[in-house]
């Protein structure tokens, strides 16, 4: 009910409620893309600094593995899920299935505020898993068409190139690097513009993000009642799976939390350009439809309070 109550989810529940009723409440492209760049440049930032703090730690590392681990892992049983019980084609599910393994900055942003809210944060380190991870679900997305004859289907190493270059992962990792070299002592004359600040612009974008999530749910014509349910359960499984690894590898319970929200989001930014260029067959409405529309909200709203829970159940 903390979480329910939060800030941040209810701009989330203003925005959507003003796109169900038609509200002509909008946000100007431009001023959305501003934010979404802020909000990378302050996480980015703040993880390295916590790194520059705490060092090169074991337990790093193998989060950092855990998470890369994942990303890979994950596309192939969404995949045959997907082909089996949604019934979606090879292009389709593979496309679906890359969306699973990556994630979701503002998933992640979201929960690094619930957590901290709740005083059991994350180490900072979390943001560089986030950045590692990005990547390979991407690959093992594109592995699968190719494994199950989609045509036209662009070389996996032709697209790690371009995902790395991608616009977010560059600035995400580079703010993360720069995080790391100025440490805190550099970062106290910028601190009242990216931590001041960064609560309130995160409710602007949460209010945003509300409004197109509405939207796309209520324009996408290729939901079915099924795929709506797996879009909820994949993601509930893939959560408790990232939860139940950390606990397992030692993490704390706010890092196995951060684990667990990495990976039961699903990307809507990085991977959608991506099969956008590889895939151009797969349909777009499909897989932000279930990115998007479905898994976005549902862990805003009740997947993230779930994963934080289980955290401090398993590791107490």
């Amino acid at each position: 009910m903390e979480t329910l109550l939060s800030p941040v989810v209810l701009f989330f529940v203003l925005g959507a409620f003003a796109a169900l009723v038609r509200s002509d409440l909008a946000i100007p492209e431009a001023v959305g893309k501003g934010i979404s760049l802020y909000l990378m440049v302050a996480i980015g930032l703040k993880g390295g600094i916590e790194v520059s703090e705490a060092g090169f730690t074991f337990d790093l590392m193998i989060a950092a593995m855990a998470g890369i681990g994942l990303s890979f892992l994950i596309p192939i049983p969404v995949f045959l899920i997907l082909r089996g019980l949604g019934g979606l084609s090879p292009v389709n599910a593979a496309a679906v299935s890359a969306h699973y393994g990556s994630v979701s900055v503002v998933t992640f942003v979201t929960g690094l505020e619930i957590l901290a809210r709740q005083q059991i944060p994350a180490a900072g380190y979390m943001v560089a898993v986030l950045a590692l991870m990005e990547t390979p679900a991407i690959i093992s997305g594109l592995l699968l068409a190719q494994r199950n004859g989609v045509a036209g289907t662009r070389p996996a190493h032709n697209m790690v190139h371009e995902t790395l270059t991608n616009g977010s992962v560059m600035l995400l990792v580079g703010s993360f690097v720069i995080g790391l070299v100025v440490g805190k002592p550099g970062f106290a004359s910028i601190a009242p513009v990216f931590e001041g600040a960064f609560r309130g612009v995160l409710c602007l974008f949460l209010l945003d993000m509300g409004l197109v999530a509405a939207k796309r749910l209520k324009d996408g014509r290729s939901l079915t009642p099924r795929l709506i349910a797996l879009a909820v359960g994949i993601a509930l499984v893939n959560g408790t799976l990232g939860v139940l690894l950390g606990g397992l590898l030692g993490l704390d319970a706010g890092t196995a939390a951060a684990l667990g929200i990495l990976a039961g989001s699903a990307s809507y930014i990085a991977v959608p350009a991506a099969m956008r260029l590889a895939l151009p067959q797969a349909d777009p409405g499909l897989y932000l439809g279930m990115s998007l529309a479905v898994t976005f909200p549902f862990n805003i709203l009740i997947g993230i309070p779930i994963y934080v829970w289980l955290a401090q159940w398993v590791v107490g």
